[in-house]
């Protein structure tokens, strides 16, 4: 486990949700606050995530959807440690299993409405090696995107949701992951800036259906065309989502 003085606790949605995190380790931001808005779910209903670290995403859906039943997966058993306890602290429904998503617990074999992850952004054989091994487990792929999607696939129900966020590079690679067990495949591009290249992506399908692709107008996060003083310069929308918890749509 993390010792005590290598964390930090820090506010997510304007404070509401208070989440320790190591200072050295892989350290959550504004990725899994947008995962979470984005997901359609609704009381009563089950949500997985795979690779949840230290619970950031599934905290933020359980903070704006409230009666979810939420579970998640974590191979590194300290990033584990800390979602349950940054669920507990946080007073929110979140049961997370310490096991890798290739080799499913059994309590967690069971079907669910909506599946979320965020994979790691960079290949294996990618890029500067991290120092620390948390962060660059968290970081570098050691689990093929086809194994992510396969696994989100399998543990979705009939007209279920599957629903990721990735580095824009890699929206091939997700792409050719996806099979015939879904259909009504939405990508929506996040961009830093408007008339900026998007820099992440929101994928989302539905099990079993069979809707055209379609790739949506980009979801633009900051104000201005650069940074341009020493405070944030989001735009109204994504303030609305990072302060206060809002929804993203994709209609």
């Amino acid at each position: 486990m993390f010792d005590p003085s290598a964390l930090t606790r820090d506010g997510f949605l304007g404070g509401a949700l208070q989440i320790w995190q190591p200072i050295k380790g892989y350290r959550a931001a504004m990725d899994p606050v947008f995962l979470a808005a984005s997901v359609p779910a609704k009381a009563g209903q089950s949500v997985l995530e795979l690779g949840c670290g230290a619970g950031v995403a599934s905290l933020c859906l359980a903070k704006r959807v409230v009666g979810l039943s939420s579970y998640g997966v974590e191979r590194q058993a300290d990033y584990a440690v800390l979602a349950r306890q940054n669920a507990f602290e946080n007073s929110l429904n979140f049961t997370v299993e310490t096991a890798n998503l290739q080799v499913m617990p059994r309590s967690l074999c069971h079907s669910f409405d909506h599946v979320i992850f965020n994979p790691p952004y960079f290949l294996s054989q990618s890029g500067t090696q991290a120092k620390d091994q948390g962060r660059d487990g968290a970081l570098r792929e050691e689990t093929p995107s086809k194994d992510w999607i396969d696994a989100a696939t399998r543990r979705l129900k009939p007209g279920g949701w599957l629903q990721l966020i990735q580095s824009a590079e890699r929206l091939p690679d997700i792409l050719a992951a996806l099979d015939t067990r879904v259909g009504a495949i939405s990508v929506l591009p996040l961009a830093p800036r408007a008339g900026r290249a998007a820099k992440r992506f929101i994928l989302r399908a539905q099990k079993g259906a069979r809707r055209p692709f379609l790739l949506l107008a980009s979801f633009v996060i900051h104000d201005g065309a650069s940074h341009l003083a020493d405070r944030p310069d989001y735009s109204p929308k994504a303030e609305a989502i990072l302060r206060n918890g809002a929804a993203l749509s994709f209609d």
